[in-house]
């Protein structure tokens, strides 16, 4: 819309000129024609009046006067138009110029748009060259800002991008070009000695430093990070194009390394980069080709020294890369938002297998943070339990500790749902984020599990046993049953039964095993049961599950 303003205005103002231009000879002659014509008119009629009013007898040609008022009236008239048509000019030379202004900002920061950055990144590149500096553009995210936005609204949200460019035009030099590239994303091109980098790294520094200060809106006290991706020119850089993309390489890598830092590109970032985006599309080829299965890991029952369930974990077995682990795949998914429809599809497949193994052996699965953001999460898992018709009761939900904190409520939500259906919750990896007993009293856990960097360590570290026992006695004091991931050894087993833990699970027991290799264990264990259309207890408890679900959506709603 912009874009056809600005043409409208040009083209206007242009036909004006033209115009002014053409008629600017013709108003011309017609001028000096009346002003002659009024000098012979005026001299005649006006000597004729004198005398008249002397009293010299001479009368005054009405014709001639009559002439002369027409030819005043004449001179008017072209005056007249020719300023009405001057100042057109400039009405509209002056909308071409608000409207080429309107065309290159962004209205809500009234910094530069995208539309504009390269053009002046280049300029400014240009001018730096000749005094013999350097130019270096900065890729800015912020992190944080779509939960903002998500919650507290757009209003809100656009704010904290205002004050953010304020404080942005507030830190860096008063040369450098400052734009909005599009929703929490910016860029500055700003000016340095080309022997002096840490100039630049200076300018991040405080942005990040200042970006991170709180941002009161209302009564709300706002907080988020930035992360910086650096270019320069210099480095085999032949366009504008190719050193934004480099910023913007760069701005990934500082995310990749935690957020709210900076990073320069270097040269290997692209051929990251680029192995990276190959990868998310694998990624999302992958999933709907089945591609992603289920593993299990072993849980023993301490106490008997039985097989008492299995952890889920996903695995990629690719046509083109193998079997990959999950430390591969899942941050890619997790950025890319992926993640859900990937765990839910390996799920399914894990609880279509559970169904024919033994009923009293459980499923663990774990929930990614991104995932607990969702708040059709619980809805979700329901879904899948009465598509499958596996038994709520032996599915336990495990959530990680960090995750709890991005947003309390919303996971309060989904556990209470889940629990509501007969799920099982437990607090995974305790003891390595934010350890709280607020957790344990907020959420009704049905499960502690200790990270396997405390229990693999406990023996030859005091640290660790401390932690151990610590966490162990939590769970016997609130009568919380405790599960120890990382066991290698059979004193670590003898010592995890002395505190009181309850399940245990490592590779002492096994490496993580497909389903055909789980499907042969419990074969020669008597442990598989004989699949039939449907299993009456399982299908009734799915049934009631879902009506329970559905009215307690109701009764929320």
């Amino acid at each position: 819309m912009r874009v056809e303003q600005n043409i409208t205005a040009d083209a206007q103002s242009d036909d004006l000129g033209v115009r002014l231009r053409k008629t600017s000879p013709l108003t011309t002659l017609l001028i000096a024609g009346a002003l002659g014509l009024f000098v012979v008119l005026g001299g005649t009629v006006g000597s004729q009046f004198v005398r008249h009013y002397l009293g010299q007898g001479a009368t005054t040609d009405q014709t001639m006067a009559s002439a002369l008022l027409l030819n005043i009236a004449l001179i008017l008239l072209i005056w007249r138009r020719t300023t009405v048509l001057s100042n057109e000019v400039d009405v509209y030379r002056q909308a071409e110029v608000r409207a080429k202004h309107l065309a290159i900002t962004d209205p809500l920061t009234n910094l530069f748009n995208r539309r504009a950055v390269k053009e002046k990144t280049a300029e400014l590149s240009t001018r730096a060259s000749r005094r013999g500096k350097s130019a270096a553009f900065l890729m800015i995210d912020l992190d944080g800002f779509k939960k903002i936005n998500d919650l507290y609204g757009h209003d809100s949200g656009d704010q904290l991008l205002r004050e953010v460019a304020d404080r942005m035009r507030d830190t860096v030099p008063p040369s450098s070009v400052l734009s909005r590239l599009g929703g929490d994303e910016f860029g500055i091109c700003m000016v340095f000695e080309p022997e002096f980098p840490e100039t630049v790294d200076r300018v991040a520094e405080d942005l990040i430093e200042i970006l991170a200060r709180p941002i009161t809106i209302g009564d709300t006290d706002h907080s988020i990070t930035a992360s910086i991706g650096i270019a320069r020119p210099e480095m085999d850089c032949d366009s504008i194009d190719m050193l934004i993309r480099r910023a913007d390489i760069a701005l990934y890598a500082a995310k990749k390394n935690g957020r709210n830092g900076f990073c320069w590109f270097e040269n290997g970032m692209e051929v990251e980069l680029r192995t990276r985006n190959s990868l998310e599309a694998d990624i999302r080829a992958a999933i709907p080709n089945d591609e992603f299965v289920p593993y299990f890991e072993q849980q023993i029952d301490l106490r008997t020294g039985e097989l008492a369930g299995f952890e889920m974990l996903a695995r990629w077995v690719s046509p083109l890369r193998g079997l990959i682990s999950p430390d591969e795949f899942i941050p890619v998914a997790e950025d890319t938002g992926m993640i859900g429809d990937l765990s839910l599809s390996i799920i399914r497949k894990a609880m279509l297998e559970a169904k024919g193994w033994d009923p009293k052996l459980t499923i663990s699965v774990n929930i990614s943070p991104v995932q607990l953001k969702d708040p059709w999460l619980a809805q979700k898992i329901v879904k899948l339990l009465v598509e499958t018709g596996f038994p709520a009761s032996r599915l336990e939900v495990e959530i990680t500790e960090s995750s709890l904190f991005k947003n309390l409520s919303l996971a309060q939500s989904i556990v209470g749902s889940l629990k509501n259906q007969g799920i099982k919750i437990a607090l995974d990896d305790f003891g390595t984020g934010y350890s709280s007993l607020s957790h344990l009293r907020a959420l009704p856990f049905d499960r502690i599990k200790i990270d396997r960097s405390f229990v693999s360590t406990m023996l030859e570290n005091s640290e660790s046993a401390a932690i151990v026992s610590a966490i162990a006695g939590l769970g016997s004091s609130l009568s919380v049953p405790i599960t120890a991931e990382g066991i290698e050894q059979q004193d670590i087993i003898d010592k995890l039964r002395e505190l009181g833990c309850t399940k245990g699970q490592g590779w002492f027991y096994g490496q993580p095993m497909s389903i055909d290799n789980v499907r042969k264990m419990l074969a020669e264990r008597n442990m598989l049961i004989v699949k039939k259309s449907a299993n009456i207890a399982e299908r009734a408890e799915a049934t009631s599950a879902v009506q329970e679900f559905r009215n307690d959506s109701r009764a929320i709603g």
